[in-house]
């Protein structure tokens, strides 16, 4: 059981909580410090000391003071008049990952949030009464405002809730298990939506997608170099002793137990190929960046897990700061960084699906005895293309860019929710291009028989040819794209080695 507020949450953990194989919950300890913090917010309002966004108003309206009888009234505005999000709606899963983290950074007793106000959030979360949010909104510093202000609305009886995959009016879902709205305190409504969980949530998915797929593109780099013929002394580990990235020696050594006991590597002993081409022979060194903008991201993102990242910060009754732990821009590098890595497993892909279409080295052209007659598997590299330009366009780092808002006040944001979004879209992309990939690597590699691949590789394409059968005259190999690109959605390849 993990505590709220007191343990270190990794990202498997949040991860295992939004899925409901680990609990997570408030204990004696973790209600103290969440009471201290509201108690210290009410001897704030009691003192009539002025402090931000307490007892005055929000961003440039800072200098407007607020009455003690006005302090509930102020917090309720503040989340109906931020809650202006536009677009779709994000995954509902995301959703609860925005919700645990919000309740696990405002559990450690800084943001003067109330205990009844948290246990609400824990209750919806274990009752999975998830908040719908839109996509689109945030500039990333100020806290993920817009898509907060959306996620916390059910708690005052408003917004929408998710009903299955549908979205819901808050209120009766409410009356449903027995519960009414809650009203604000002091301060509440700016701890709630002050903070980076919207941009941390696509984080973690994004982590997630991120994990399965760097592995995937070993295991497709493998099919591919069996099809090819192509040399595995390039993964050797005397090479990459000698530049001793992480990533890459990591990358070289799977490569290796992937193309184990292979026939086909045994057939590249006695040819006078001298090299292959960069995208068979540098796997390591590119497959192994990614995998380094990978590392870096998951560090970034549990220490923000584990952070609170409201303003203001309430340390006792006498002390508050105003600073800038909601900027998201400690976010937003990486995730642009993972952005670009992610895009380039897509780029190093399409180089080996072309070069098993070149019809070099005992393969036929296009993949297949009877072209001419037959386009073969000429236009899903097409598709490959289109899907490894689109993610091009996406790594624009949204991090480069800072439109001031609040008249001024808020004069350099981060743009990281745009930055999180991007990424899990090219990851999304990267799917298909994979997909693409496998389906060629299995055909090219029907063209080796009977030399027999390592036994994951051929594992891998027991699995593609028990939906997606060898390509012998033109069919609808759009359809085969599909199958196989949710198959990995599934995570039905074995990529562990």
């Amino acid at each position: 059981m993990l505590i709220y507020g007191i343990d270190r949450f990794s990202i498997d953990d949040i991860l295992a909580i939004a899925q409901g194989t680990k609990k997570a919950k408030l204990n004696k300890k973790s209600k103290t410090q969440i009471l201290k913090s509201q108690d210290d917010v009410a001897q704030i309002v009691a003192s009539d000391r002025t402090v931000y966004g307490i007892n005055t108003g929000f961003g440039p309206l800072c200098d407007t003071k607020i009455s003690k009888e006005e302090t509930a009234q102020l917090q309720h505005n503040l989340i109906i008049s931020h809650a202006v999000g536009v677009g779709k709606p994000i995954d509902k899963k995301i959703s609860k990952l925005m919700m645990i983290a919000k309740v696990h950074a405002l559990s450690k007793g800084y943001s003067g949030v109330s205990l009844e106000m948290i246990e609400r959030l824990i209750f919806m979360i274990d009752k999975d009464i998830i908040p719908v949010v839109p996509e689109q909104g945030s500039v990333g510093a100020s806290g993920d405002l817009a898509p907060l202000s959306h996620l916390v609305l059910p708690l005052i009886g408003l917004g929408k809730v998710w009903d299955k995959d549908t979205p819901t009016d808050t209120a009766p879902v409410l009356k449903k298990h027995g519960i009414e709205p809650l009203k604000l305190g002091p301060k509440e409504g700016l701890g709630l939506i002050n903070g980076t969980q919207f941009i941390l949530a696509h984080a973690i998915v994004a982590l997630e997608k991120m994990n399965y797929l760097l592995n995937l593109a070993d295991l497709s780099a493998a099919m591919s170099i069996e099809a090819y013929r192509g040399s595995k002394s390039p993964f050797k580990k005397e090479l990459h002793k000698i530049r001793p990235f992480r990533g890459s020696k990591k990358t070289a050594s799977r490569m290796l137990k992937l193309l184990n006991h292979s026939e086909n590597m045994k057939a590249h002993e006695n040819c006078n190929r001298v090299q292959d081409p960069y995208s068979m022979r540098c796997v390591p060194q590119v497959h192994g960046a990614s995998r380094n903008a990978y590392e870096h991201l998951k560090e970034m993102a549990e220490t923000e897990l584990n952070s609170v990242t409201d303003n203001p910060i309430v340390l006792s009754a006498e002390e508050s700061v105003s600073g800038g732990n909601f900027h998201g821009q400690l976010m937003a590098l990486p995730l642009d960084y993972a952005t670009l890595a992610a895009a380039e497993l897509g780029n190093i892909s399409d180089r080996r699906s072309y070069l098993l279409l070149e019809g070099k080295f005992g393969l036929p052209r296009l993949l297949t005895e009877s072209s001419g007659l037959n386009s073969g598997f000429m236009i899903p590299q097409y598709t490959s293309a289109a899907l490894v330009t689109e993610n091009k366009t996406l790594c624009f780092p949204a991090s480069a860019d800072s439109i001031p808002t609040s008249l001024g006040q808020e004069d350099h944001v981060s743009m990281g929710s745009i930055s999180g979004r991007k990424l899990n879209r090219v990851l999304d992309n990267l799917v298909n291009i994979f997909a693409i990939e496998l389906m060629f690597a299995a055909q090219g590699i029907e063209f080796r028989r009977p030399a027999k691949s390592s036994l994951i590789i051929e594992e891998a394409i027991a699995l593609i040819r028990s939906e997606v059968p060898k390509l012998e005259d033109d069919r609808l190999i759009g359809e085969d794209i599909l199958k196989i690109a949710e198959m990995i959605r599934q995570r039905k390849f074995k990529v562990e080695v």
